[in-house]
């Protein structure tokens, strides 16, 4: 990483904290996300929206979770000796978001795994959240499972 940052596994500790900056969320692009992958009422259109529970155009939950991965990549991959993802082990959709909404992302690592297969790859549990400034209650929640290499594997 240019900046520095975690590149490497051993990069990595147990609790570390990482802020992952922030973005506005428009009306535009809740509109173009959701035409393209999640075409429901409520995320299609503002009128819909407004009929819905909601009360208004909400982001698609699956959005959301693409704003995290956005700024979770440019925040902390670019240079990064990673090596993919077996998945997500959760993710919560707790609050809707809606145009004009700041969200800033941040990431804590939980557990690091050796894999059992590669002495080469850990395999490294990211907790990331979504949150509107100056409130508690994140609007997503998600577990994310990275695999990273390491800088010199045991034994090697």
């Amino acid at each position: 990483m240019s900046g520095g940052g975690p590149t490497h596994a051993e990069d990595y500790a147990e609790g570390a904290v990482f802020a992952l900056g922030d973005t506005v969320v428009s009306a535009e692009e809740i509109v173009d996300f959701a035409r393209r992958f999640d075409p429901q009422p409520y995320h299609v259109s503002p009128e819909a929206g407004a009929a819905s529970f909601f009360g208004g155009l909400v982001a698609s939950g699956f959005h959301t979770t693409a704003i995290w991965m956005g700024l979770y990549v440019r925040a902390l991959l670019d240079g990064a000796a990673v090596e993919g993802s077996p998945g997500l082990e959760s993710v919560r959709w707790h609050a809707p978001v809606r145009p004009g909404d700041t969200l800033e992302g941040r990431c804590e690592v939980g557990r690091i795994v050796p894999s059992p297969f590669r002495k080469d790859i850990v395999t490294i549990e990211k907790k990331g959240s979504l949150t509107r400034p100056g409130e508690a209650k994140p609007v997503m929640t998600l577990v994310l499972l990275s695999r990273f290499r390491r800088r010199t594997p045991p034994g090697g």
